[in-house]
């Protein structure tokens, strides 16, 4: 992988693809202030070095029938690496979970799992995911709303060196 060292004009490219990704390049170019050829190639470059790590539609749940979110805190019997690996690789399994985080602290992982509704959710929870090996313990929490939801992270577009003598 190799590594690509971000100016400006990287991180503007950045932050406006991370804002839209379908953005043109001619469009992402007149933003950036370069024109469309070496745009082109400080994108490959992104993504070759794996800042940039995929391109995704934004898809409405609830217009696919998909009316519940539920965050779980899972607990495991054993935290041993193998059964860590185990665990991450029969979640990846389950099209009803869409994030699993593994924590520091009480709980071992945290699962956001949509479902069409609170009944589906609960046959999830009864038939796969309690029921899975190693699984201690989980603790549900149904989302009422999502009051911000953002892609990525925040890019500054200038960034200040602070390790500058002047």
């Amino acid at each position: 992988m190799r590594r690509v060292k971000l100016d400006r004009i990287d991180r503007r490219i950045l932050r406006d693809l991370q804002d839209d990704g379908r953005m043109t390049n001619v469009e992402l170019a007149r933003r950036a202030g370069i024109s469309a050829p070496p745009c082109l190639r400080r994108v490959r470059a992104l993504e070759e070095a794996h800042y940039i790590r995929g391109y995704h539609a934004d898809i409405n749940p609830e217009a696919l029938g998909f009316g519940v979110t539920v965050f779980a805190q899972v607990g495991l019997t054993s935290q041993a690496e193998a059964d860590l690996r185990k665990f991450e690789e029969l979640v990846g399994s389950w099209p009803l979970v869409r994030e699993c985080h593994m924590l520091a602290g009480e709980t071992d992982f945290l699962l956001k799992i949509v479902a069409e509704d609170w009944d589906s959710y609960q046959r999830f929870l009864t038939t796969q995911l309690t029921s899975a090996p190693n699984v201690n313990h989980v603790k549900s929490a149904l989302a009422i709303r999502t009051g911000k939801l953002l892609p990525g992270v925040p890019i500054e577009v200038e960034v200040k060196d602070h390790h500058r003598e002047d």
